[in-house]
């Protein structure tokens, strides 16, 4: 008898560690999965963060660019994803360069959907330099799946405007002028809208969160 009790009394102390052992995995899966889930986040959180973003989003109106492949770029290029439109230009020395690197960054960290349905254009404000051989040079270098696009000047300035991104040629310096334009990381959701923007400097973490959480937003 005493044998069978001390049997019974092990038993019952090895289903008490294994109930337990499973609870704590099922609390420490479901905080993990928590983390891994995208925050509703406030629109003063959002911008303490870098994103600021459109009530509504914006239609910008038609326009008709190419891209460094030398296909036209339209409204329709702009649609069933989200796109991260960057204005710059190869001959940029510094914001241009550091902002497609990270960029490039940015996105080899996305994952599953978010991986799948985001994009990058850079927008050239330039295009007296940046013609589509240029691009297709220039681009792919920071990541083959980034899209060039240039144009007429008048067309890309008007796309910039409705963008809130200006630019302008800086006078005096001959044919190796610079370009003043923003640096900022203007958002495209879906629907070919406006849909924010990311101010600079750029944080690759802050980016991360609140680019999560403006789809979130967006998808509920």
């Amino acid at each position: 008898m005493t044998a069978t009790r001390e049997q019974g009394q092990r038993r019952g102390v090895i289903l008490t560690v294994a109930a337990v052992l499973v609870f704590m995995l099922i609390v420490v899966a479901g905080f993990i999965h928590r983390i891994g889930q995208p925050r509703l986040m406030s629109d003063g959180e959002l911008q303490a963060n870098g994103l600021y973003l459109m009530d509504p989003p914006r239609e910008f109106g038609e326009f008709a660019l190419t891209d460094h492949r030398g296909e036209p770029f339209t409204p329709a290029s702009l649609e069933g994803q989200w796109t991260l439109v960057f204005f710059g230009f190869t001959y940029c020395p510094d914001i241009c360069p550091t902002t497609m690197a990270f960029l490039d960054q940015f996105v080899g960290q996305l994952e599953s959907t978010e991986a799948r349905d985001t994009e990058v254009v850079m927008i050239s404000v330039d295009p007296a330099r940046d013609t589509v051989e240029q691009l297709a040079t220039y681009v792919p270098y920071f990541n083959e799946d980034f899209t060039g696009v240039t144009g007429e000047f008048l067309d890309l300035f008007r796309f910039a405007t409705a963008l809130n991104t200006p630019f302008r040629k800086v006078p005096g310096q001959g044919d190796d002028y610079q370009v003043d334009h923003s640096a900022n990381v203007v958002l495209i959701n879906p629907r070919g809208h406006y849909h924010g923007f990311f101010k600079a400097p750029l944080d690759l973490a802050k980016m991360k969160v609140t680019y999560r959480a403006a789809r979130y937003i967006w998808d509920h």
